[in-house]
């Protein structure tokens, strides 16, 4: 089930209208894919925002453009580096029959055997690539990690047979790690190696040479 958003047409390439739209509390954005021109829109900010927070980041959305709707699905997402505020959306149309490519956040649950130990959990890769109809994308993927000890990894090979969907990602691509803890011998080993500093703050020249 798809949830509906507003949209509305705009001129393209014009900077006076973005700004004006950015003003009202829309956001430029652009919709092309299946069965559909590439059309300059834009959509509300705080529905979009709303929908994205209750639905998930990978929501199948009805664009209504001036009365004419459009299954999507927010492909690409552009935003201020200082304050986040969103600057521009790609939609991606969509035939709610044919699978398309998505990523999807793998959360790990459960409290590994390793980290009880005093183990490090490290997860590398946060989101995986599924090939799946837009009505079965999952909102996350679901990783146990409660058997995993101290060195132990889990990789894309390790669950493929275990999710209902197709994993783009290669076998050896890493989820999730428990590390060894760092000793404070380890720590002051790591601290003699580092480069040798002179009396006057810079380094030691002859030293680094050596």
């Amino acid at each position: 089930m798809s949830t509906s958003i507003k949209a509305k047409a705009r001129e393209a390439h014009k900077r006076s209208v973005k700004t004006e739209l950015r003003k009202t509390g829309y956001v430029p954005a652009i919709v092309y894919g299946f069965k559909t021109e590439s059309t300059p829109i834009a959509v509300n900010e705080k529905e979009l925002e709303k929908t994205i927070r209750t639905e998930g980041r990978n929501a199948i959305l009805s664009l209504d453009v001036d009365g004419k709707k459009v299954n999507a699905v927010l492909k690409e997402v552009q935003k201020e580096p200082l304050k986040g505020k969103l600057i521009h959306l790609d939609f991606l149309a969509v035939s709610m029959r044919q699978e398309l490519e998505v990523e999807v956040p793998v959360v790990a649950t459960g409290t590994s055997v390793g980290v009880k130990e005093g183990g490090v959990l490290q997860q590398p890769n946060r989101e995986l690539k599924l090939t799946v109809k837009p009505s079965d994308i999952p909102e996350n993927i679901e990783v146990d990690i409660t058997e995993l000890a101290i060195g132990d990894t889990l990789t894309v090979g390790d669950i493929r047979d275990k999710v209902d969907f197709t994993i783009v990602d290669e076998d050896d691509v890493v989820l999730v790690t428990v590390s060894a803890p760092v000793s404070e011998a380890e720590l002051e080993a790591d601290l003699e190696t580092t480069e040798p500093v002179a009396d006057n703050g810079t380094v030691d020249e002859e030293a680094k040479e050596e």
